[in-house]
């Protein structure tokens, strides 16, 4: 049992320099693609943001006056009435 310890460390220690290349390699492209996907995160936050300030206002408003009108010419004929 120990000597396959023995073996098993010896076979890890010559291979450490690959393992350890591996390693590297693998955080590295991990940290590429976290900082790919935050980027594009961020840009279409961004332009999300943008795209809703610049957007024209299209909502229109609708409204019925008559019964301003009726009312102001109502009050316009009892002032010339009393005068």
């Amino acid at each position: 049992m120990s000597q396959e310890k023995v073996n098993r460390y010896k076979e890890e220690k010559a291979n450490r320099k690959e393992l350890l290349a591996k390693e590297k390699k693998k955080q590295a492209v991990t940290k590429v693609c976290a900082g790919v996907i935050a980027l594009a995160l961020v840009c279409w936050i961004g332009y999300s943001v943008y795209d809703m300030a610049t957007r024209p206002d299209t909502s229109t408003i609708e409204m019925d006056a008559s019964a301003l009108d009726s009312y102001l010419s109502s009050m316009g004929t009892e002032t010339e009435a009393a005068e």
